[in-house]
Parts: C-alpha cells; sequence; structure tokens
C-alpha cells in the first residue's frame, strides 16, 4: 500500500496531466480560430503552433537545471504559471507579437508539466508503464473534452474559450502549489510507517530537487534510440493534433464546426488505448509493442492521406490515434533507471524538437505545394518510428524497463 505521500504526488500528477491535455491540445483549436479571426497564412500557423513547442522545449531544459539553483516548488510555480497567462493574453490581444509570446508562454507551462508529471508518477507508480499509461491516459482525457469545453465557451462569445482556458491554466497552477515536492513532514511520516515508501520518496525527492544528479545515462545508446523514437512520435502526433482540424476544414472533407470535433476522435482513441495498455493488456515486451504500434501508424496515416469522404477518414484518424496511443509512455517508461530529472529534462527537450520541426515543416510545405502535401510529409516521422523502434530493439536492455 503506498503511503499519504506517495498518494499525493502521484495523484497530483494524474490530476495536473488531465489539465494539461485540456490547456495543451486547445491549441489546435485555437490556432484554428485565430487564422480564421485574423486572416494569417498557413506558414504562420505552423509557427504559432512551432512556437508552442520551442517553449515545451525551453521548460524541459529549465525543469531539468533551475531546482538546484532556486528549488523546486519555485521553477515549477514560476513555469507552470504559462497557461494562464498565454491564454489570457491570447484573449485580450490580436497582435502577432502578443499572440507569439502567448504560445511560447503555453509551451513553458506545458513542458514543465510533463517533466514534473512523469517524475511524480513514474517514481511512485509499483508498475512504471502502468503509471505512465494512466497518466497520459488522463491526458488523453483532458483533450478528449476540451473541444466540448470551448463549444460551450463559445455560445457567451468568440473570445470567452481563451479565458476559460486561462482559468484551468490558474487551477494547475494551484495544483502543483499543494504538492508536496521536496520532502518535509509527508515524507518523514512516510518513512516511519513504510520503509519501501520512504526510499521512493527519497527517489522523488532526490529527482525532483536535482541532488546527487547522476548523469551516466548520457553514455547509454538505448537512452539516446529512445530519444529519437519520441522525437519522431512527437513529430506525427504534434503535426496531426495542430493541423488535422485545419486540413479536414479547409479540404472540405469534413465541414463546419464538426471538423472541430476530429479532436474528440483522435483523443478518444488515445484514451482508449493507453486505458487498454494499463488494465487490460498489459505489455509485456516493450520493443515488440513499440515496433507493433509504430507499423499501426504508417498504415493508417498512409490510407488517411488517400481518403477523401467524411466516414473513412474518421476511421482512419481513430486508427491512427490508436495505433499512436502507447508510443510515447512506453517508451519514456522504457528508460527504466535512467529516469531522473536530469534524463528527463534532456530526453523529453530533445524529443521535443521534433514537436517544432514538423508542424513548421508541414506549414511551410502547405503554403507551397497545398495544406494536401503538406499533411503528407508526416509519413516520415511515422517511418522514422519504425526505425527506432527497430533500433530499441536490438539494444540489450539496460537496467529495469
Amino acid at each position: 500500500m503506498d503511503s499519504n505521500g506517495n498518494l499525493k504526488q502521484r495523484n497530483a500528477g494524474y490530476a495536473a496531466f488531465f489539465i494539461s491535455g485540456i490547456c495543451a491540445i486547445s491549441s489546435s483549436i485555437v490556432v484554428s480560430r485565430l487564422q480564421g479571426s485574423y486572416g494569417f497564412a498557413y506558414g504562420m500557423t505552423g509557427t504559432l503552433l512551432s512556437l508552442m513547442s520551442i517553449g515545451n522545449l525551453i521548460s524541459g531544459f529549465l525543469t531539468g537545471l533551475l531546482p538546484t539553483k532556486i528549488g523546486t516548488r519555485l521553477t515549477v510555480a514560476l513555469l507552470t504559471t504559462g497557461y494562464a497567462i498565454g491564454y489570457l493574453a491570447m484573449g485580450l490581444s490580436g497582435w502577432m507579437g502578443i499572440l507569439m509570446l502567448s504560445f511560447v508562454l503555453a509551451g513553458l507551462a506545458k513542458g514543465c508539466t510533463l517533466n514534473t508529471c512523469t517524475i511524480l508518477v513514474g517514481n511512485n507508480s509499483p508498475d512504471r508503464t502502468r503509471g505512465m499509461n494512466v497518466m497520459h491516459a488522463c491526458y488523453a482525457l483532458g483533450a478528449l473534452l476540451c473541444p466540448f469545453v470551448i463549444t460551450a465557451a463559445a455560445t457567451a462569445g468568440s473570445f470567452v474559450p481563451l479565458f476559460v482556458l486561462a482559468a484551468f491554466g490558474l487551477i494547475l497552477w494551484l495544483v502543483f502549489l499543494c504538492t508536496p515536492m521536496e520532502g518535509g513532514k509527508a515524507h518523514e511520516k512516510a518513512g516511519k510507517s513504510n520503509g519501501n515508501a520512504a526510499r521512493k520518496n527519497e527517489t522523488t525527492a532526490k529527482a525532483l530537487t536535482g541532488k546527487k544528479t547522476d548523469w551516466s545515462f548520457l553514455k547509454s545508446k538505448k537512452f539516446w534510440l529512445l530519444t529519437g523514437l519520441i522525437f519522431c512520435q512527437n513529430a506525427a502526433e504534434y503535426s496531426v493534433n495542430g493541423w488535422m482540424v485545419t486540413y479536414f476544414k479547409n479540404s472540405g472533407i469534413i465541414s463546419g464546426n464538426l471538423s472541430t470535433y476530429t479532436v474528440t476522435v483522435m483523443w478518444g482513441a488515445t484514451l482508449l488505448g493507453r486505458l487498454l495498455i494499463a488494465f487490460v493488456f498489459p505489455i509485456k515486451n516493450a520493443c515488440r509493442a513499440m515496433i507493433r504500434m509504430s507499423l499501426g501508424c504508417i498504415v493508417f496515416y498512409l490510407g488517411l492521406m488517400l481518403v477523401g469522404s467524411q466516414i473513412p477518414a474518421i476511421v482512419l484518424l481513430f486508427a491512427f490515434a490508436f495505433s499512436m496511443a502507447g508510443m510515447n509512455p512506453t517508451a519514456v517508461a522504457s528508460a527504466g533507471r535512467m529516469t531522473s530529472a536530469a534524463s528527463m529534462g534532456i530526453m523529453l527537450p530533445v524529443a521535443g524538437i521534433g514537436a517544432i520541426v514538423m508542424p513548421w515543416i508541414a506549414g511551410i510545405i502547405s503554403e507551397h505545394a497545398g495544406l494536401g502535401v503538406g499533411m503528407a510529409s508526416n509519413i516520415v516521422p511515422c517511418v522514422g518510428l519504425f526505425v527506432f523502434a527497430v533500433l530499441v530493439a536490438r539494444v540489450r536492455e539496460e537496467g529495469n524497463s
């Protein structure tokens, strides 16, 4: 049975990641609405999406390094204000400079939330793979709900959804503010009642504060292959998340407000996939599972690019998202004992470059060759998933996974 401290940290990770799912995935709907309101080109749409990923990248490094300088609580408190401030600024101004800065701020909050929740959940879960899949299922649930949140808020005014998202960002900030992160009474009490739980709390505290940092993971071939795999996963997923609503709407495959709910289709499939992995069909061989998932991504994305009608498009989008669902949490969990604030501060930001590059590339290609060609270019990271999954499978297991 977990100690009270373990439960608080793990549950805080679940709750914060759920809210982050609402705030982060709403950006794809928000950018489509902003394009409609202000009439900027595909290239600028891709730039805004990439700026959010740049904020996510910067935040990953800061989350790994700042705790040793200013402490974990202050680091998290500063960076996670980005959702609230960013969406509030988007609602108050349409000036491009403000919009660009706002997407960076939202990215800072997203990256800090991901890194912090990965440590809180990963180091307080008896089964790391299950814990990570549950955590990402919480994110998927938030992402699934975001179109309904935005649609409901929009009935009160076109910019009201941005203020509602800012409010969710404030709630996320408060969740972290109330979470024990640097030892304290909860850890002392846990140590008296349960030795194993105390050791877990110490591990989490060290991971979060950056004390006694072990950099040996930098020499691990498996670590860099997993980073490459997550790079491709981020590139493929974020490009689809950011562009699919715009693609379906502008191509006429799914017209009107219905295109907004393709986000629900994607994240409904993602939620289902992660829950099945966590509770029904647990992964016994992570490498084989990632190879199969990557093959599914390739096949279903190719099909998605070839269809031109509503029902097949929705079915194939669901299948693609379902195939992608377990890739990230399974890859992160495969890092095993290499999981720490330092390793996540390297792995997740470096892998996050994929989320910066691919939406921008899709935007530039769409600007010059058409939106269909831009979306088709996303098959490249899908193939990359398969290549890295095969390479990871060939590397000798390092540590526990």
